[in-house]
């Protein structure tokens, strides 16, 4: 059955694979057809997420990613890859006049750092094979819109756009595509509002901002994910992928 947006044959690589858009996207990347690498620290939670996942050769490399040498490790054991899916992340708030040199290099060691340093590595070590799809999970926060106490995490999210742009010129010769997807609010464990971050009233408030009604899910941000590792946006690249239910219409 002609399908463009299979992506049989392919290896991916997603890294915050344990939960939350990196979960969602592994198993979607398999119930098309990938053979799916995961990552992320959890070991456990990897296992779960392979639990909810189709098909078979699917492998867990566990590592901390802002750790060089759990990140050597992790490049030791890996695979020829067809695409690569940067979901690992953090969300923290902190007012502007509060920002400390600790709290800026912590958010950005995890959301700009890693991703960056680990695309570095496998593009060296030639585990990127050509014709393949690279996805950076960035924001609207940063890039479109913010909210209070949102700048460091802002910051870093408009990093990874500066980046994928030049990534995209620089890797075209080898047809390797480079692309952002940019969500807002998606229920994942980060929403919690037992971490202390949103009350139960701040999210409300917030979805009635959304003109849909509802926030993303990430199986909607997965499934574009899917568009840019396929043969379907094979003419796509250093673009930026607005998925908000609306939000920055209003």
């Amino acid at each position: 059955m002609y399908n463009p947006f299979s992506l049989e044959g392919k290896t991916i690589l997603v890294t915050g694979a344990s939960s939350g858009i990196g979960r969602g996207t592994a198993i979607e990347c398999s119930k098309m057809g990938a053979k799916v690498v995961l990552t992320a620290r959890n070991v456990e939670r990897l296992n779960e997420t392979l639990k909810l996942m189709e098909g078979e050769g699917h492998v867990i490399l566990d590592g901390n990613l802002t750790v060089e040498a759990e990140l050597n490790s992790i490049l030791e054991r890996m695979p020829a890859l067809n695409g690569v899916v940067h979901c690992a992340g953090v969300s923290q708030i902190k007012l502007v006049k509060f920002l400390d040199k600790g709290f800026i290099q912590g958010v950005f060691d995890v959301n700009v750092f890693a991703p960056l340093t680990l695309n570095t590595a496998l593009l060296k070590k030639k585990k990127i094979k050509k014709n393949s799809s690279i996805v950076f999970i960035s924001s609207i926060s940063g890039v479109y819109a913010s909210q209070v106490g949102e700048a460091g995490y802002g910051a870093t999210k408009a990093a990874l756009v500066g980046y994928a742009k030049s990534a995209a010129i620089e890797l075209a010769v080898q047809g390797t595509r480079v692309n952002c997807i940019h969500p807002g609010v998606v229920e994942t464990p980060l929403l919690n509002v037992s971490n202390g971050t949103f009350s139960e009233e701040d999210l409300e408030n917030l979805k009635k901002k959304y003109p849909l009604k509802r926030f993303g899910q990430p199986v909607d941000v997965a499934r574009c994910v899917v568009y840019l590792l396929s043969d379907a946006s094979s003419w796509m690249t250093g673009s930026n992928l607005l998925l908000d239910g609306g939000f920055t219409l209003s």
